[in-house]
């Protein structure tokens, strides 16, 4: 991948890395590093020399690096000659004294493509405005132009801890305008099989949205490759990508699309931009004013209103502390929500959030629109930023995540109940009838009992299936989402009582009953949709 970095703008070696990935440290056809190395150079390149040096320095020292062997230890180590570096200073001494010669055939190569970048750069930057950035990235219409070198690492390495334990899960977004949202589609197609990535990437001409897994090494060359991209450099940095305890057995398979929407609101970008959001809060301005509200003596009359942007199930098992948590079951019920609900926000001072804070973006842009609010903020990394800095701050409980983990776990609080015994549980599982594929909260002691559907209807059809195996359609759906109103009222004129004051969360389910058999009325227990189907 080609550097759009001038030597001018600092010389950081941290900095340089992966901005020349697809240079072959084996190539042993460059230039003879010798006194007439200057001399072949013009001018103007020569003034690059030392530039050159320290990044070809930086890459070789960059291929050399391993994890650390424990797990406390988050330093970088090094692996050279078969000897192993513990510090920065130690392996550049090794490389200084026993690899210069291979440091001025790549330093050669490193000038030669930097002569190359400097001279396309002039050339955009003398074209008009008609011909835009992503014409030079796609001239080569081959994404494996845009793909790090990973021939330093054997494939071992590359894959060694995708499991729960030794991997890790990112999870990102980036609004920013794509030209050519199928190209970037096919890229990142490419990318994520080239480092044996899994999970869901969703492009559209306003940005992507992205949650992968694999191993440690994967993820971090993921992140180092986005953002040397010139498609992204300029509109991410490192913070934006969350990171989380996982591998690519957190997901099934790798999915990567072009969509209208990154996150799916059901309403055009056109209509709603991405571009008028709310303010963002950083974690702990949000905290600060999360405590001011819960400080209140009455926060039913507050000005201000905590809102969960998320689905139902998601804050069933985790939220913060006097939110108003609206029972819907997709975000792009969000708009009607506000909609039928509108009196509920006017003159009110909003704080949104959301798991990464993606739904925010545009969901805050949607109530800014509507023109009702005094002022509408979000929280900016969403929850996963906040838990970073404030695991026991006011967010009670888990972080629903959507793929096989479920749930993050930050602090010991469980704000949900098993749907069963109402005993204290907040560890989903999908319900046992395969037709449904709901997720369900059953206690250990419920499922013992055989108690392991979403509700009697479902329980009752997984009867039948045991007792009539040929007998193999049923409709996707049951009591738990049948009779559940698409779009719930909050305003107490309307009939829509809630059993908790109006802006708390109002969705902790009764127990489908003690005795097991939980009549129709109870069947409207907020059970949730097939996960995978939610587009995160």
């Amino acid at each position: 991948m080609p550097s759009f970095t001038s030597p001018d703008q600092g010389d950081d070696l941290e900095a340089c890395v992966l901005r020349f990935a697809d240079l072959d440290l084996k190539d042993t056809r460059l230039i003879n590093p010798s006194s007439s190395l200057k001399a072949e150079l013009d001018a103007s390149t020569k003034k690059k020399y030392s530039f050159a040096k320290k990044k070809a320095f930086a890459l070789f020292v960059k291929t050399k690096e391993v994890p650390a062997h424990t797990l406390e230890c988050k330093e970088k180590w090094w692996k050279c000659c078969q000897q192993l570096f513990r510090d920065r200073i130690s392996i550049h001494k090794h490389v200084a004294t026993q690899h210069a010669d291979e440091i001025c055939h790549q330093t050669a190569s490193v000038l030669k493509q930097l002569a190359v970048t400097l001279n396309t750069s002039k050339t955009l930057r003398s074209e008009d405005s008609r011909k835009p950035l992503k014409e030079y990235l796609t001239c080569n219409r081959e994404v494996s132009a845009w793909l790090p070198d990973i021939s330093c690492f054997s494939p071992d390495e590359l894959i060694s801890g995708q499991d729960s334990d030794g991997g890790e899960v990112l999870l990102y977004y980036c609004y920013r305008d794509l030209e050519d949202p199928h190209w970037v589609c096919a890229w990142q197609t490419a990318l994520c099989q080239h480092l044996s990535l899994t999970g869901k990437v969703r492009i559209a001409t306003e940005g992507i949205n992205g949650t992968v897994g694999g191993s440690k090494l994967a993820t971090r060359l993921y992140v180092e490759v986005m953002l040397s991209c010139p498609l992204f450099k300029d509109y991410m940095c490192k913070d934006d990508f969350k990171t989380s305890k996982g591998g690519a057995c957190c997901f099934p398979e790798l999915r990567v699309g072009v969509f209208e929407e990154i996150v799916p609101m059901g309403i055009s970008p056109n209509k709603i931009s991405y571009k008028k959001p709310g303010i963002h809060l950083s974690p702990g301005e949000f905290h600060k004013e999360v405590e001011k509200f819960l400080s209140q003596a009455n926060e039913e009359q507050s000005d201000i209103i905590l809102l969960d942007c998320r689905n139902f199930y998601e804050s069933k098992i985790g939220r913060f502390q006097g939110c108003l948590a609206p029972d819907i079951r997709k975000f792009s019920y969000f708009p009607s929500y506000v909609d039928k609900n509108l009196e509920l926000f006017r003159e009110k001072k909003v704080l949104m959030y959301c798991t990464g804070g993606i739904r925010c973006e545009r969901g805050s842009a949607y109530l800014k629109a509507k023109g009702v609010c005094k002022e509408v903020f979000q929280l900016k990394g969403g929850i996963h930023k906040y838990l970073e800095e404030f695991p026991d701050g006011f967010y009670k409980g888990k972080l629903f995540v959507f793929d096989e983990r479920y749930a993050l776990s930050y602090n010991s609080d469980i704000v949900s109940e098993c749907s069963y015994c109402g005993a204290p549980w907040d560890q989903y599982k999908l319900c046992s009838t395969p037709q449904c594929r709901q997720l369900i909260l059953t206690c250990p002691a419920c499922q013992r009992q055989g108690f392991t559907a979403c509700c009697v209807t479902c329980q009752d059809k997984g009867r039948r299936l045991g007792s009539s195996p040929t007998q193999s359609s049923f409709k996707e759906e049951c009591e738990c989402t049948a009779r559940r109103p698409r779009i719930p009222s909050e305003l107490p004129q309307q009939a829509c009582s809630l059993s908790e004051p109006e802006g708390i969360s109002s969705h902790l389910d009764q127990p489908l009953s003690a005795a097991r058999a939980p009549s129709a009325t109870s069947c409207q227990a907020r059970t949730p949709p097939p996960y995978l189907r939610e587009a995160f």
